[in-house]
């Protein structure tokens, strides 16, 4: 039966705050994956909860190809300004394929392709990441239910198929640029992610910065 184990946590003060973070082990795979929390979960109701999948070139780097990053900083700042929540960091980069496939894909989108037909040119799923683990580092920190912070309505139906109830969704949308409005449109368009400020759209994502667009530009 799936587990996870929690191995220790420590106070780390950061920009947007004081968070403690906690270390698990699991039965499920190689991984550690982490929960940056603020405040008392015991046993709370409607808990402010970001599942973050790992983004290394976005939230490391600053990779302007995706919306990782902005959307792990908004998260950890909207967190800590409620006083209490969760920032869930779980290891599935690359939407669940790892660091080196999605390089690869990112070559194929380079070539044109989007980043759903990128994944399935490279014999993956458009999105191979499971929230099983996710849950259970929730029901470990006693959250009974939470407002979840995404655009994405399959973490939702996954999050209450594993046992956690999801009261409320809250948007988390970023301001698109040159480099990620194709990937935004392609989020939208045939992963049915919610964007409601036109970043759904690169058309209308371009218009949200003032650039001019590179005269060829693969989709993302």
């Amino acid at each position: 039966m799936p587990a996870v184990t929690r191995m220790t946590s420590t106070r780390i003060p950061t920009r947007y705050g004081d968070f403690q973070l906690c270390y698990y082990t699991n039965t499920i795979d190689d991984k550690e994956h982490l929960a940056f929390c603020v405040g008392d979960l015991s046993s709370a109701e409607s808990v402010l909860v970001r599942v973050h999948s790992e983004c290394f070139t976005g939230d490391v780097m600053g990779s302007r190809r995706c919306d990782c990053g902005e959307q792990l900083d908004q998260s950890m700042a909207k967190v800590a300004e409620a006083g209490a929540g969760v920032v869930l960091y779980m290891r599935q980069e690359g939407r669940g394929i790892g660091l080196l496939e999605k390089m690869r894909a990112y070559n194929l989108q380079d070539q044109g392709y989007d980043t759903v037909d990128a994944n399935l040119m490279l014999g993956h799923g458009a999105d191979e990441r499971d929230y099983s683990l996710a849950a259970l580092i929730l029901r470990d920190l006693e959250v009974a239910s939470v407002r979840l912070m995404t655009n994405n309505p399959a973490k939702i139906t996954a999050l209450e198929a594993a046992g956690i109830k999801v009261s409320e969704r809250v948007a988390l949308e970023v301001t698109a640029n040159t480099d990620n409005a194709g990937y935004l449109s392609t989020k939208a368009e045939r992963m049915d992610h919610i964007l409601t400020n036109g970043n759904g759209h690169a058309a209308k994502a371009m218009q949200t910065e003032e650039m001019v667009p590179r005269a060829t530009r693969a989709r993302n």
